[in-house]
């Protein structure tokens, strides 16, 4: 670990009920451009708390615009807390790169594959995003760098198995996303194809047919994504689609979102995430691999 002990310390934000034990607690994993307050603080924070549902934030070093490798080193550290403190296994829930990130601890720090039960992605960029592509010609920021579809660190987390047995793995995606894109047919970047854990690759639309969730509304309020991520985390195995009440495909906002707030809170998520992602120092080319990482 690279990483200073009291920098990872630092990033780490939990409920008071974690250390009691008495369920699995679950991971929050911000994505690009984003911390823990602006991109759960108002919808799944709510929704956990009105039901005690024990729960961590990890707050990613530059909000989430520098270096991946280095980000991960706080997702493998959190992992290791939440176990040790709650003695049970935890569960991931992560947007975005955040629904990427856990898996690059996961292959790369073995020990971490014991702590996890539930990985879910709410619109994980896996497999890139050629949207990477257009906002790199001029430079970007390393974790769009290695965000891009053919980027090293992708090939990297991408050969070999994708999944580990003793892993369930959850992916909820849209066919709308115009930020990871493409995600519909068999080009999708989101879904998980390889490896011995147990994968559900589940889009709304297989639910919610002509739902039209984008990629900003799958991380916040979408309720098809969030029906998704708790059957995975309260269910038996990865998510399954034929477990989940069709009604959800009326609701407007999961629970946890207020309608009075609503506009303000998105709309500050929405900035937050769009200022850090313009402004950040842009560099030519992507960080080089971590010795570790190579081949």
């Amino acid at each position: 670990m690279r990483v200073a002990a009291v920098l990872l310390e630092q990033s780490l934000t939990c409920t008071g009920n974690v250390a009691a034990g008495d369920s699995e607690p679950v991971l929050l994993i911000p994505g690009t451009g984003l911390t823990p307050e602006p991109n759960f603080a108002w919808n799944y924070q709510r929704a956990f708390d009105a039901v005690q549902r024990p729960y961590c934030t990890v707050a990613l070093p530059n909000h989430a615009m520098s270096d991946i490798q280095i980000s991960a080193e706080y997702v493998v550290h959190a992992l290791r807390a939440l176990h040790r403190s709650s003695g049970e296994d935890v569960d991931v829930i992560g947007y975005s790169q955040g629904g990427m990130i856990g898996r690059w601890a996961l292959k790369f720090w073995p020990d971490t594959r014991h702590l996890v039960d539930d990985l879910v992605g709410l619109a994980p960029s896996n497999h890139g995003t050629v949207d990477a592509d257009v906002l790199c010609r001029p430079g970007c920021a390393p974790s769009v760098h290695q965000q891009r579809a053919d980027s090293r660190f992708l090939h990297a987390l991408n050969s070999g198995p994708e999944t580990f047995e003793g892993i369930d793995y959850t992916v909820a995606y849209t066919f709308t996303d115009e930020v990871v894109f493409p995600n519909f047919g068999p080009p999708a970047s989101s879904p998980l194809r390889t490896g011995d854990g147990e994968i559900a690759n589940i889009a709304v639309q297989d639910i919610c047919p002509g739902h039209t969730a984008d990629h900003l509304a799958m991380g916040t309020f979408d309720p098809v994504a969030y029906a998704i991520a708790v059957d995975a985390v309260d269910g038996d195995g990865p998510a399954d689609a034929d477990r989940i009440d069709g009604a959800v495909c009326s609701r407007a906002f999961m629970p946890g979102v207020d309608p009075a707030t609503f506009p303000a809170d998105f709309a500050a998520f929405s900035a937050t995430a769009g200022n850090h992602i313009a402004t950040y120092p842009r560099t030519p080319s992507e960080p080089p691999l971590a010795p570790y990482a190579r081949p």
